[in-house]
């Protein structure tokens, strides 16, 4: 007789991520582009004992029963995770196009793509949402690095085994009082989406990315212009980013009316400590709604956008979106499936959504080197993107991080419900409201 296969609770974050996947894609990849050639099979290695080493990441998602869970699947599936794709001269690599990404009701939670070309490899480590946040998508960046030097180093090298570890929002709760998170939770402003978006059709398209690279000077630019307002870059770029949709929608309706946008905060860093957590979803979102007239610049919304963002910050950020999901965990999966199905029923009738922004922050490009290669010689690491969650068709998220001086701005997207044109010019608007 066969024993059953090793299942595991998937917390209220896990499981709102996956099922997210009904109004957007979660897909995620880090992609590391190097200036010359890994060795592939010492990185497909390192990969199946990257797997290996976590029981999470070697696991499917599945509702059995009723309850949602991560069960474990066998080794034989895990080739599934690696690929090596030739790129021939005139192909470009990510984020010009998407690498495919991993099945997050098959497993295994990563999946690495080698894309080979005659200078280098770029190699992309991809997950899905519902498995971990951009922050946990980058430690297992980091992770499959560090298991490729090891293998480097030593062929019988695995990384250490994390053993089931807690994946819940637990550990935040209990950096609050009964009496802070009963006050937060009463704080907490309900998410109200305010605003249509700029969709040609609706339905799915062609996968695409879009971004731009801002210069060092560009990043100074931005810390004294924040530097005049008691601002941090973080609000100018949320600020920007609002003024950008009102420029994009130029719709009369918008005009002193409140507007929302969604950002979120990655939780672990109010954990005391330094200790490294493994990947998990552990970001929360909350709203910033402003009402803005038609002609307002930049410095005419810092002040609010920086005032905003720092009640956040001294505040108890945190409980209210924690109570918000697991409230309606607590009834199983009918009370999920019924949040969802309302939710997208309201999509269907009045196409109002609020967009999302992101900052993952500043980038450390010797998180991820050494990298030997085959000519005998560490790699260098000539860029960094990260590829967000892929949105169709009701907004843009667009994602901001800091590579070597340079600010990044990039957005996933489905050509079709948004042409090209259309992402291309918020963009330009973004990047123009940042130029004051």
């Amino acid at each position: 007789m066969t024993a059953p296969p090793h299942r595991y609770p998937v917390p209220a974050f896990d499981l709102f991520n996956v099922l997210f996947e009904q109004i957007y894609d979660p897909a995620m990849t880090v992609v590391l582009s190097f200036g010359g050639h890994v060795y592939e099979d010492v990185l497909k290695t390192a990969t199946m004992r990257l797997i290996g080493s976590n029981p999470y990441i070697r696991s499917k998602f599945a509702v059995v029963d009723g309850q949602p869970v991560w069960e474990e699947i066998p080794e034989d599936e895990w080739e599934r995770a690696f690929a090596l794709l030739h790129s021939g001269e005139d192909d470009a690599p990510p984020p010009a196009v998407l690498p495919p990404a991993p099945d997050v009701r098959a497993g295994p939670q990563i999946r690495v793509t080698v894309y080979r070309g005659s200078g280098g490899d770029t190699v992309c480590v991809t997950c899905h949402h519902g498995f971990c946040d951009a922050k946990g998508l980058l430690t297992m960046a980091e992770d499959l690095c560090s298991a490729y030097r090891g293998v480097m180093q030593d062929p019988g090298c695995r990384p250490p085994s994390t053993g089931l570890y807690d994946r819940t929002t637990d550990r935040i709760l209990s950096l609050y009082t009964d009496e802070e998170c009963r006050l937060a939770i009463a704080e907490e402003e309900p998410f109200v989406d305010r605003w249509h978006f700029p969709a040609e059709r609706f339905g799915y398209g062609i996968q695409k990315a879009a971004y731009r690279t801002l210069p060092e000077e560009r990043l100074a630019r931005m810390k004294a212009i924040g530097k005049e307002y008691g601002a941090t870059v973080n609000d100018v770029l949320i600020a920007a980013f609002f003024l950008a949709f009102l420029a994009i929608r130029d719709d009369p309706a918008d005009r002193g009316a409140p507007r929302g946008i969604l950002t979120s905060a990655d939780m672990r860093r109010l954990l005391p400590g330094n200790e490294r957590l493994p990947p998990m979803n552990l970001s929360v979102a909350f709203e910033l709604t402003l009402s803005v007239d038609f002609r307002a610049t930049l410095p005419d919304i810092l002040p609010e956008v920086t005032a905003f963002m720092k009640s956040k910050k001294d505040g108890r950020i945190g409980p209210g979106c924690i109570h918000f999901y697991e409230e309606i965990y607590a009834g199983g999966m009918e009370a999920v499936n019924a949040f969802f199905d309302g939710m997208i029923e309201r999509y269907r009738t009045d196409g109002e959504k609020n967009p999302v922004f992101a900052n993952l922050g500043v980038i450390n490009p010797d998180d991820y080197l050494p990298m030997p290669g085959k000519d005998g010689t560490a790699l260098s690491l000539e860029r960094f993107n990260f590829i967000p969650c892929i949105c169709w068709p009701y907004g843009f998220l667009v994602t901001a991080y800091t590579f070597r001086g340079a600010l990044t701005l990039i957005t996933a997207y489905e050509e079709g419900p948004y042409s090209t044109e259309t992402v291309e010019r918020f963009l330009e608007y973004m990047d123009g409201y940042l130029q004051v």
